[in-house]
């Protein structure tokens, strides 16, 4: 019984994460269209781009979003300023990632302005979760 209850609970967490991120993406396309007509959609390879790529971050250092999160999204990554443990970012692996529309839009900002030191547009943020819900 105990089993069913936590399958359950899984099942409907893993589908609560996608209807929110779902929809954050739909609402990012959107805004994308404004400026872009032509956009064909979202696409992983450019947000590993995104995400991978180094610059002078907001402390004068040369980081990435790799800098942090390592390369496998699965495994736990460390902040490379305060040594602070993060949890997984790949939802597979963190059920609780990308599940809070708030959270998901407040780490968005926050990281993209630490490595980029601005904020990411809405194209650069729809591909980057496509490319950290493919890990």
């Amino acid at each position: 019984m105990k089993v069913f209850i936590l399958t359950i609970f899984l099942s409907l967490s893993v589908f609560a994460q996608s209807s929110v991120l779902n929809s954050y993406l739909k609402t990012l396309n959107s805004e994308v269209l404004k400026e872009e007509p032509a956009f064909k959609g979202f696409d992983a390879k450019r947000g590993e781009v995104v995400f991978t790529s180094k610059h002078i971050g907001k402390k004068g250092k040369e980081i990435s979003c790799v800098s942090c999160h390592g390369n496998d999204l699965s495994k736990k990554g460390e902040n490379f300023f305060t040594g602070k443990v993060i949890e997984p970012l790949s939802p597979s692996a963190n059920v609780e990632r990308l599940s809070n529309l708030k959270d998901i839009e407040k780490w968005l900002r926050r990281n993209f302005i630490d490595v980029y030191n601005r904020e990411g547009t809405a194209k650069e943020k729809g591909d980057v979760l496509l490319y950290i819900i493919s890990k």
